[in-house]
């Protein structure tokens, strides 16, 4: 039988992760500094036509040669020695109605302009194919005395414009992959403070270890709470006893019972119940009662059992009660917090927490169940990994979580265990 791989330590899941994303951001970088390059030889080349055509149109000597009938003759060699000069593709000069006076190939001369001539004496920049191919151009008016007397188009192809974008590329790649680099010597380095924590244990159990931390907390503080509030009631009972006041303590006695035996009653009623959450609910119903704060526990009896070991149940129930006591305990009167155990459609348990508190703000909705995201003070209240683990485990179990609002509630659905 062949053996399973063994799965990936927490250590390694990190690196891959963060290598993974690093890769990703510097391939995202790279093609937005290739688009930017894109637009900006793009802009420069509009620049640059705009200025060489306007300049042109604007010398004398153009002006004065544009009408002879030797104009090829004068003005061809400065066209060449201004494409040459300015690292443009062309410079072509024309009569009013298009036919060119200059061009850089001289059979060209004396044959219609390819491309828009405005029909007001005007400056255009314009992308368009002509006999050189596809090019950035610009046509500028030569006005003599304000009269149109010719015209000046000159132009960048789309050819010399990508060969520029291309020389940035090395630099582009470079960026890249100095980002590339930096990234992975992150990853390397978180990979070994994880793994100086960790060592080479996989991520499920290292979530399983934080599961039982939780549980054991959230079940010790119920305990505790638990244990003080039979404490108090039992020193209470006894002095009355001592006082003679027999009924009275009787009574508080009696009260301290049938508050438990509600809530056993309808643990023990469950077809499959959950004898650990139940124990929790007991320690919680106390808990809540120390801080001054309604509880209402309430577990339908054909609730069915949840697929979590009982360790990821008390993580669950135990962090989202926990959260909604200390958000009763410090909301506005009347203070409650009410638990709910109910079958869900399709067979599934759906769990609901309840409280009285201020709900939660719109824009930490998802925040709270990131990692180290708290409300609460730093310290031993404020760990911001409650939540954090509620959604790993109930995500894991295939489950879902949401919250509504007024009241605030935590619903919780998870697949059932079969029977």
């Amino acid at each position: 039988m062949a053996r399973r791989p063994a799965p990936a330590s927490a250590a390694s899941r990190v690196f891959a992760a963060v290598a993974a994303s690093v890769v990703a951001i510097a391939l995202i970088l790279v093609g937005v500094l290739v688009v930017d390059a894109q637009g900006s030889e793009r802009s420069e080349a509009e620049e640059v036509t705009r200025t060489v055509a306007a300049t042109l149109a604007a010398l004398p000597e153009v002006e004065a040669a544009i009408g002879d009938a030797a104009a090829s003759s004068a003005l061809q060699p400065l066209a060449e020695r201004v494409t040459r000069e300015s690292g443009l593709d062309f410079v072509v000069i024309m009569t009013p109605d298009g036919t060119r006076v200059t061009h850089p190939d001289p059979a060209e001369i004396g044959r219609a302009y390819l491309g828009t001539i405005p029909s007001e004496p005007a400056t255009l920049t314009e992308e368009f194919v002509g006999t050189l191919g596809p090019s950035v151009r610009t046509i500028a008016p030569i006005l003599s005395d304000g009269r149109l007397v010719g015209w000046v188009a000159v132009g960048l192809t789309l050819g010399s414009i990508s060969a520029e974008i291309l020389s940035r590329l090395p630099f582009v790649a470079g960026i890249g992959l100095l980002l590339l680099a930096a990234g992975l010597v992150g990853a390397v380095i978180a990979r070994r403070q994880l793994r100086r924590v960790a060592g080479d244990l996989p991520a499920g159990t290292i979530r399983d270890a934080v599961a039982s931390y939780e549980s054991v907390r959230t079940l010790g503080e119920a305990l505790r709470a638990q244990t003080h509030e039979h404490g108090n009631r039992m020193h209470t009972a006894v002095s009355l006893l001592e006082l003679g006041r027999t009924e009275e303590a009787v009574e508080i006695l009696t009260e301290t019972s049938r508050q438990s035996q509600s809530l056993v009653d309808q643990v023990t009623a469950r077809r499959d119940g959950d004898p650990t959450v139940g124990a929790l609910l007991l320690g919680k119903a106390a808990q809540a009662r120390e801080r001054n704060v309604a509880w209402d526990a309430r577990i339908a009896p054909d609730a069915p059992r949840s697929t979590l070991t009982p360790i990821d149940a008390v993580s669950v129930v135990g962090n989202l009660i926990d959260n909604a006591v200390d958000a009763a305990a410090t909301g506005p009167s009347p203070r409650w917090v009410r638990v709910e155990f109910d079958p869900a459609p399709g067979g599934s348990l759906r769990i609901r927490v309840a409280d009285s508190g201020a709900g939660i703000d719109p824009a930490d909705r998802e925040r709270i169940f990131a990692h180290g995201f708290s409300t609460k003070p730093a310290g031993a209240e404020g760990r911001g990994v409650g939540l954090a683990l509620v959604r790993a485990i109930v995500d894991g179990a295939g489950g879902s979580i949401r919250i509504t609002d007024d009241p605030t509630i935590f619903d919780v659905v998870l697949p059932a265990r079969p029977r």
